[in-house]
């Protein structure tokens, strides 16, 4: 297998660095019903999930307003077409940035001056390269890695492929989150709204351990 493009230059947007500052957590918000509870907590950004394209118009403003960084997810709103219009929609209602799995969305997303962020499911090596080879071609401004646990399977080199990167799946834990800043990601995603008040100096410490890395296989 051919190494891995590298990202590992790819600069994080000053927005992202300064909203991850003090609580380096991405509040996943699934529907209306955690809204309250995301508003009030001191998480800075927030992807929205499963909010049906009739609710954006009332959402991300108000979000907005509240000195939110606001993402939609397009692959999971039900009515938002995954076309240029539909970023386009995104972008005029207020949203900063756009979540999805489809490189076409992202590299489209960007010239309209959306953050964008690409969401990957590592189950394989074959399924790795994909990734990578897509991270590359669309150059994200985050990558969402999921499942969070893979990250610590994943080799340095292929990590720094996926960077900027955010931790997102099985995020249960400030340990679980600790361990992911530890071993490369800018954040962690979760939709537990506890862990949307944690701070960086409530991090617990990461056992050395848990942050060996594998060793590459011989190919």
């Amino acid at each position: 297998m051919p190494p891995s493009p590298s990202r590992s230059g790819a600069p994080l947007d000053p927005r992202l660095t300064s909203a991850f500052a003090e609580v380096p957590v991405i509040a996943s918000v699934v529907g209306t019903q955690p809204l309250r509870q995301f508003l009030t907590a001191p998480a800075k950004v927030c992807i929205l999930a499963s909010f049906a394209v009739g609710q954006l118009p009332q959402v991300v403003p108000a979000l907005g307003r509240a000195g939110k960084l606001v993402f939609v997810n397009v692959d999971s709103s039900p009515g938002l077409a995954q076309d240029r219009g539909a970023l386009e929609f995104i972008k005029n209602m207020g949203a900063h940035g756009v979540v999805s799995t489809r490189l076409s969305l992202i590299e489209k997303g960007r010239p309209l001056g959306l953050l964008t962020m690409m969401k990957v499911f590592v189950t394989d090596r074959s399924n790795l390269r994909r990734s990578t080879d897509a991270i590359a071609r669309g150059a994200p401004d985050l990558v969402e890695i999921m499942p969070a646990p893979i990250i610590a399977r994943m080799s340095a080199q292929a990590q720094r492929a996926m960077s900027p990167s955010v931790a997102a799946g099985f995020v249960e834990s400030p340990a679980d989150v600790a361990l992911a800043l530890a071993l490369g990601s800018a954040a962690a995603a979760t939709s537990d709204p506890r862990l949307w008040h944690l701070r960086r100096d409530q991090l617990p410490p990461v056992p050395p351990a848990a942050l060996k890395r594998p060793v590459p296989p011989q190919e």
